[in-house]
């Protein structure tokens, strides 16, 4: 066991983990924290996407002691007093979700683009979130979710 202090959405916490433990676990387990989620386990997916120091990393292929002393911040850590942040208002008013799966992970690879490049073209958006694997929707409405909060 190894003592790990991370700040996550904003909160302090002081955690014993297994060195083996993915940090993806660590959210999901250890703090409740579900919106981020398992996908594939082998970084193909995306859907475990957080950002890590304000760059988005799948946290699948990131040990939970490598996060120690850095934040971390989650889907549920986006939102402030009770408001949406504007990229998960954007998805939802275009429709830039079906099941749901991807839906944090893709956001999350948004926000992260967004502070790199605030004014993204389509091609910029579709190569940014190439990480990122939606089953369901197609991508347009993605890319039309994230163009309406780059302008």
């Amino acid at each position: 066991m190894r003592s790990v202090s991370l700040t996550v959405n904003g909160v302090l916490y002081e955690l014993e983990l297994e060195p083996r433990e993915l940090l993806v676990y660590v959210l999901r387990e250890r703090l409740g924290l579900t919106g981020t989620v398992v996908g594939c386990d082998t970084s193909s997916c995306g859907a475990c996407t957080v950002l890590l120091d304000g760059e988005s990393v799948k946290s699948c292929t990131l040990l939970g002691v490598q996060a120690d002393g850095h934040e971390v911040t989650t889907i549920e850590g986006l939102a402030q007093d009770g408001e949406l942040h504007p990229l998960q208002e954007s998805f939802h008013e275009h429709h830039a979700l079906q099941c749901g799966y991807c839906t944090s992970g893709m956001v999350l690879a948004a926000v992260s683009l967004l502070e790199e490049n605030p004014s993204p073209s389509a091609d910029e958006i579709r190569h940014a979130l190439e990480g990122n694997i939606c089953r369901c929707t197609g991508y347009q409405n993605i890319v039309a979710a994230i163009e309406a909060v780059a302008r």
